[in-house]
C-alpha cells in the first residue's frame, strides 16, 4: 500500500494506448521509423491501427528506438490515431510539468525527447477535432478509469524515451517518481493492483471467518472486527491507487496505510493495558486520533513531502512491532502466541523489499508487488492469530464469571 514501486514497456510501436503521433519534422530533426502517408499497422493484440502521416521526430544526431518491449493490451481501438492538427512552432509550447528524472549523463537531445514528445502529441491529438475522434475511439472502461488523451500521450511517449535510454545503453529512468510500467487494460501497475485485490479479498475472507467463529461477548471482538474494517478499506484504496494514479488516489492510499498502523498500535493497546484499564485505551485511542489527523492535514494542506511521510510510517510500524513482540515474550505460554510472533518477524523481514528499487521485470513486477504478493499469507496468518486469541479471552472471561 503505502510505498511504491517500478514497471516499463516498449517505444515507438502501435499498442493498446495508440501510437505516438506528432507533427512534421523540424528543422535539424530527422525521421524514424520509415512510415509516412497513412499506414496501416497491425495491432499486438488484433486490433488496427489507422496512422496518418506519421513521423517520429527526434533530435539530430539521437539513435533511433530499439525494438520494444513486450506490448501491454488495453483495447482493440487505438485511440491516438487523429488527423494532424495545425503544427505550432516549438517556442510557443509552454513548459511540461510532467516531472521525469534523467541521469545527469544522459546526452541534452535524449534528455529533450520524452518533454518534446509529449507536447507535440497533445497538439496533434488532444484538442479540437482530433480530441473528438481520441474521445470516440476510447474504450468505455479507460474513460471510466480516468485516462485522458493527455495521458495516453505521457504513456506512449514514455516507451519512445525508454527506448531510446536503452538504445545508449543508459539504465531505465523513472518517470514521476516511479519506473514505467506495462499498462493493461486501465490498470496501471496491475501486478501491484492485482496483489492489492488479493490482500483485500483475504482480509475479507478472514473477516466473514472471525466473525462466523467468534461470538461478539468475546473480549477483543469490537476491537478486531474494526481491524479488518480498516484493513479492508486500506487495500481498496491500494488497488485503486495501483490501477490509477492520481492525486487523490495516492494520497489515500497512503493515508490509509497510516490508519492501518496506527489501528495495529491501538489493537495491542487494547490488548495489554485495554481490557484491564478501558479509560487508558480510550485516552490513547484520541491520542493516536489526534497524530493521525495532524499527519494528514500536514501533508494535505501544507506539504506531501514523502520522506517525512515514509519516516513518520516507519517510526510508529517499528513501534507497532516491537510492542507486538514485547507482548509475546511476556504471554509465551500461549498456544497461539507463535502466530502473532511470526506475523511480527515476517512482516519487518518483507518490508526490506521495499528497500530494493529495480526496474520492473517483464515490465509488471516490482519490489513493490513482490512485496503486495507476499503480504497475502501473513494477513490470514494474522487473523488466524486474532480468531485464537479472541476464543481464548471468551473462555477465559467465562471462567472467571463462573468462580465468581
Amino acid at each position: 500500500m503505502a510505498p511504491a514501486g517500478p514497471g516499463g514497456e516498449g517505444a515507438g510501436r502501435a499498442r493498446g494506448g495508440g501510437r505516438v503521433l506528432v507533427p512534421e519534422r523540424a528543422p535539424g530533426a530527422r525521421a524514424v521509423g520509415g512510415l509516412r502517408g497513412s499506414s496501416r499497422l497491425r495491432g499486438h493484440d488484433g486490433g488496427e491501427s489507422q496512422l496518418h502521416n506519421f513521423i517520429l521526430v527526434l533530435p539530430q544526431g539521437s539513435p533511433p528506438p530499439p525494438p520494444p518491449p513486450p506490448p501491454s493490451v488495453i483495447g482493440s481501438k487505438r485511440a491516438l490515431s487523429s488527423p494532424p492538427p495545425t503544427p505550432t512552432p516549438s517556442n510557443r509550447i509552454p513548459a511540461s510539468p510532467w516531472e521525469w528524472q534523467f541521469p545527469a549523463s544522459l546526452s541534452p537531445s535524449l534528455r529533450a525527447v520524452y518533454r518534446d514528445c509529449v507536447l507535440r502529441c497533445e497538439e496533434r491529438n488532444c484538442s479540437g477535432g482530433a480530441l473528438k475522434h481520441f474521445r470516440s475511439r476510447q474504450p468505455i472502461y479507460m474513460s471510466l478509469a480516468g485516462w485522458t488523451c493527455r495521458d495516453d500521450c505521457k504513456y506512449e511517449c514514455m516507451w519512445v524515451t525508454v527506448g531510446l535510454y536503452l538504445q545508449e545503453g543508459q539504465k531505465v529512468p523513472q518517470f514521476h517518481g516511479k519506473w514505467p510500467f506495462s499498462r493493461f487494460l486501465c490498470f496501471q501497475e496491475p501486478a501491484s493492483a492485482v496483489a492489492s485485490f488479493l490482500n483485500g479479498l483475504a482480509s475479507l475472507v478472514m473477516l466473514c471467518r472471525y466473525r462466523t467463529s467468534v461470538p461478539a461477548s468475546s473480549p477483543m471482538y469490537p476491537t478486531c472486527v474494526a481491524f479488518a474494517w480498516v484493513s479492508l478499506n486500506a487495500w481498496f484504496w491500494s488497488t485503486v491507487f495501483h490501477t490509477r494514479d492520481t492525486d487523490l488516489t495516492e494520497k489515500m492510499d497512503y493515508f490509509c496505510a497510516s490508519t492501518v498502523i496506527l489501528h495495529s498500535i491501538y489493537l495491542c493497546c487494547v490488548r495489554t493495558v485495554g481490557l484491564q484499564h478501558p479509560a487508558m485505551a480510550s485516552a490513547f485511542r484520541a491520542l493516536l486520533l489526534l497524530l493521525l489527523t495532524a499527519h494528514v492535514s500536514y501533508l494535505s494542506l501544507i506539504h506531501f513531502d514523502y520522506g517525512y511521510n515514509m519516516a513518520a510510517n516507519v517510526a510508529i510500524g517499528l513501534l507497532n512491532a516491537a510492542w507486538w513482540l514485547a507482548w509475546c515474550l511476556w504471554n509465551q505460554r500461549l498456544p497461539h502466541v507463535h502466530k502473532c510472533v511470526a506475523v511480527v518477524l515476517l512482516l519487518q523481514g518483507l518490508s526490506l523489499l521495499e528497500l530494493l528499487d529495480f526496474p520492473p521485470l517483464f515490465w509488471v513486477l516490482d519490489a513493490h508487488a513482490i512485496w503486495h504478493i507476499s503480504t497475502i499469507p501473513v494477513h490470514v496468518l494474522f487473523f488466524s492469530f486474532l480468531e485464537d486469541d479472541s476464543l481464548y479471552l471468551l473462555k477465559e472471561s467465562e471462567a472467571k464469571v463462573k468462580l465468581d
